[in-house]
């Protein structure tokens, strides 16, 4: 069994105690850091490199969402998980262009929070149920979300794959290695939420990315 470490930054310590004991009621979750503040939490990332960092967005002096650009922009490899009373679906939107992979309001229920840390760290997109409906109201605004996250280089890549392009031919076509574009193409499909390349090509169908042949 994996265990998948967590950090927890709320700027009270009775809520990340009370977080704590959610979490370690589940054997595959350990804490291994706390923190009340951005420079503090900053800090105990890079000490105890946690899989998963659980956020509030209100923290003293500097909010969550500079945490999240810091975070994120030093280690693209990172999985931040919102957990904030503020859910409006511009903040929620911003949170997910800044890099973090999940969003929980503090109004979902408790077992929501072990299943959303499980979820980031995967690597797919959580979004709490109680704000799905207000957020995006379909599948196709959760995808067209996912594709605003995407960078310019990203959203190339993903043009050529989903036109059927190997990984060869994107490398060659933009001077980069294969591995580069393998790379690419793992990330593309974790932030789109998808498993195959089958499911690629429809999203980009979907989305005018590609376009289906024509009589």
């Amino acid at each position: 069994m994996t265990t998948i470490r967590v950090m927890l930054v709320d700027d009270h310590p009775v809520v990340r105690a009370g977080y704590r004991r959610l979490l370690e009621q589940h054997a595959d979750l350990l804490v291994v850091g706390e923190a009340g503040d951005v420079d503090g939490a900053f800090a105990r990332f890079g000490e105890t490199c946690p899989d998963v960092t659980v956020a509030d967005l209100s923290l003293p002096r500097k909010s969550g969402l500079e945490l999240i650009r810091m975070i994120c922009s030093g280690d693209g490899a990172a999985r931040v998980l919102v957990f904030s009373m503020h859910d409006g679906a511009a903040l929620v939107r911003r949170v997910f262009d800044l890099g973090a992979l999940g969003f929980l309001s503090k109004s979902a229920a408790p077992e929501q929070l072990p299943e959303a840390v499980r979820t980031v760290h995967q690597g797919q997109r959580y979004v709490s149920s109680d704000i799905r409906p207000q957020l995006m109201g379909s599948r196709t605004s959760i995808e067209a979300m996912q594709l605003a996250s995407l960078t310019p280089r990203e959203l190339e890549i993903f043009r050529m794959l989903a036109e059927g392009r190997s990984a060869a031919e994107c490398a060659e076509a933009l001077d980069l290695t294969a591995k580069t574009i393998s790379n690419y193409q793992t990330l593309i499909k974790e932030k789109l939420g998808v498993s195959t390349s089958a499911a690629l090509v429809h999203l980009a169908l979907r989305h005018c990315v590609i376009f289906g042949a024509t009589n």
